[in-house]
């Protein structure tokens, strides 16, 4: 698939705005919302395959009115937003619409192969970054391309403005979409705005550590000659890891697992000296960890970047349940008064970007139900993020997806995003983690930090 090329024919792009009139309001985002590290665009991508009997029915059609329909109940993602006093980001609800744009690829859904995982070849073609479209302000906050392709299957492709919503927040209004595509005259999750849940106490006090924002001395790594690879954990690649923990702790969640052993190969892939801090931040959902849980329908951002730090030094040499151990209680770090206090925090330091000094960001959207959307022709054969890498610093983060491989076996794939040296480090790394022969289990523990030229 890598080496796959092709040619994308697209329409001028087009402004669809709700299907009836909506009110014009000024809805502020929450303290959660408009933090600089969610001031970006990030680009979702679902693969379908020809349906035979919507044999005659055009994808492109169906999903546009579908959309303007679907804006009727999502009206503030036909706004723009605006930023107020003290950097607070508000959406004027214009009614302008979300960018749209129709297209055709003379390609098969065959040719992109067995396994549809990114990087995804002609990305750029598939998801068209219009010129002056993606700022975050004063901007479309959403932009969609259906690309239908020869075989009679299409690719829907969507770009969002991350403070908008999160995961489940997104996959909310495409799920809504869809339900309107396939005949619905309403969302059955209706949507729910209620952006002041996750806004600052009054006065804000800050109640909880929050490292993931600490003030870090020391410069990013030269991210250069960057490499996007991805890499299949199946149950065959889990059970292996957890082969290397000891029996107290084999019973820890997949997560927390892979996460575990992806911070310690990156890191001794990009080399940081010894004694400096690494860190992981681990992106947690908080909805059901309020009491009571947040709406069902809300769609804004809820979730914390919980941290756990640790020497390079000590994550490289020790055993892998070193860094799961710090994972974990990371993990449970987040409750509702977490949340306040995240919040508090923002106000008070003026919306601050979390740490991205010698850091690295996972995002599991195994549950996040991307590929579960159905516009009519059945469920994607692939469904979530384009890429990985992505955000204002790239090579930061991960998402961990849900994927079929070409041999059936259902598991998680990890786009990871690192310079050509590093990416060859990491390979290694990973292939020993993964090693089932005992005595290399045995001797890749015991082994050493050890620095390099990078």
């Amino acid at each position: 698939m890598a080496n796959l090329t092709f040619n994308v024919t697209r329409q001028n792009p087009q402004l669809i705005p709700p299907a009836k009139s909506t009110p014009h309001e000024f809805k502020p985002l929450s303290d959660i919302d408009d933090q600089e590290g969610l001031r970006f665009q990030i680009p979702v991508i679902q693969f379908y395959p020809k349906n035979p009997s919507m044999e005659g029915k055009d994808p492109v059609d169906i999903i546009r009115q579908a959309i303007a329909k679907a804006l009727v109940f999502y009206y503030p993602f036909a706004g723009r937003l605006r930023e107020a006093a003290a950097r607070k980001l508000v959406v004027e609800t214009t009614g302008e619409g979300v960018m749209f744009i129709e297209a055709d690829a003379d390609v098969t859904l065959k040719e992109f192969g067995d396994t549809l995982q990114p990087p995804f070849p002609c990305l750029e073609e598939l998801l068209y970054d219009v010129p002056g479209s993606g700022e975050v302000l004063n901007c479309p906050l959403l932009l969609i391309q259906v690309t239908r392709l020869k075989c009679g299957g299409f690719i829907f492709a969507l770009r969002l403005n991350h403070t908008m919503s999160d995961a489940a927040g997104i996959v909310q209004f495409m799920s809504a979409v869809g339900e309107i595509a396939r005949g619905a005259e309403t969302p059955s999750i209706p949507p729910v705005w209620e952006r002041h849940l996750l806004n600052s106490r009054d006065p804000p006090r800050v109640s909880c550590a929050h490292h993931e924002y600490d003030v870090v001395p020391g410069t990013l790594t030269p991210f250069n000659d960057m490499v996007h690879r991805s890499f299949f954990f199946g149950a065959t690649e889990i059970s292996a890891l957890r082969r290397r923990l000891p029996s107290n702790l084999q019973s820890c969640s997949s997560f927390e697992l892979l996460t575990a052993c992806l911070w310690r190969c990156r890191t001794i892939a990009i080399s940081p000296d010894p004694e400096e801090e690494v860190r992981i931040l681990c992106i947690v959902n908080a909805r059901s960890r309020f009491n009571p849980p947040l709406p069902a329908g809300y769609y804004g951002n809820a979730f914390a970047f919980p941290v756990a730090i640790s020497t390079a030094k000590d994550l490289c040499e020790n055993p892998l349940h070193y860094s799961l151990d710090l994972i974990t209680k990371t993990k449970s770090d987040v409750t509702e008064e977490y949340m306040k206090s995240l919040a508090d925090l923002m106000v008070i330091r003026g919306r601050p970007h979390f740490t991205v000094v010698r850091s690295y960001l996972v995002s599991d959207v195994t549950r996040a139900g991307f590929g579960d959307v159905d516009f009519g022709w059945g469920t994607a054969a692939y469904g979530g993020p384009a890429k990985g890498g992505v955000g204002a610093i790239p090579g930061v983060a991960s998402f961990y997806i849900p994927l079929k491989n070409s041999k059936g076996e259902n598991g998680i794939v990890v786009p990871i995003c690192l310079p050509a040296t590093a990416m060859e480090v990491f390979v290694k790394e990973l292939e020993m983690m993964l090693k089932k022969d005992d005595d290399m289990v045995a001797t890749h523990e015991k082994s050493v930090f050890i620095m390099s030229s990078l």
